[in-house]
């Protein structure tokens, strides 16, 4: 490979990154053609895009993004794939679990990249299928936020009906 074709793989890269805020870095290193490609069709029914690199392509292009990426730096080692998601920052971490449901015990999750927010290892893979997205957040707080209101309401429509009914037993018995 050209210098030129890795400037252009690690601009490309580098956009990618900018532009997604969940992006999970993958081992598959010891997993069979067809593993990785039922592995590979399952993202892409999932709506996730899994792509391999070169670790030095990976670093040069996380070293252009604004955050601090550093600690996804020794994550870096062997062979590493890519798994983007624009949806959820949970989708590909329960992609990976499902994957792994069905007796695959690969690939393991070497670090992962939500909102800023830095993953590292497969022992987070539990945790991360529980990460909320930003639309299921927002429904939980406006769920919240009805619910008093809908208490009140419902506590003044039916206190309603006993305080006509004190008032006319009231009114009947002078």
């Amino acid at each position: 490979m050209t210098r030129e074709e890795k400037e252009i793989i690690v601009k490309d890269l580098s956009e990618k990154l900018a532009n997604t805020n969940y992006f999970y870095i993958t081992d598959a290193s010891t997993m069979s053609v067809a593993g990785i490609n039922a592995f590979r069709r399952l993202a892409f029914d999932r709506g996730i895009e899994y792509k391999v690199y070169k670790n030095t392509l990976i670093k040069k292009a996380l070293d252009t993004l604004e955050a601090d990426t550093s600690a996804l730096d020794e994550v870096l080692k062997g062979a590493s794939g890519i798994l983007f998601s624009n949806e959820a920052g949970n989708a590909p971490a329960r992609l990976l679990q499902d994957f792994r449901k069905k007796g695959n015990p690969l690939p393991l999750l070497k670090g992962a990249y939500i909102d800023s927010g830095i993953f590292v290892g497969d022992e987070q893979l539990d945790a991360l299928t529980k990460i909320k997205s930003k639309d299921e957040l927002i429904g939980d707080i406006i769920g919240l936020l009805q619910s008093p209101a809908k208490n009140v309401v419902s506590a003044l429509q039916s206190s309603g009906g006993k305080l006509a009914g004190i008032l006319k037993t009231l009114s009947e018995k002078e």
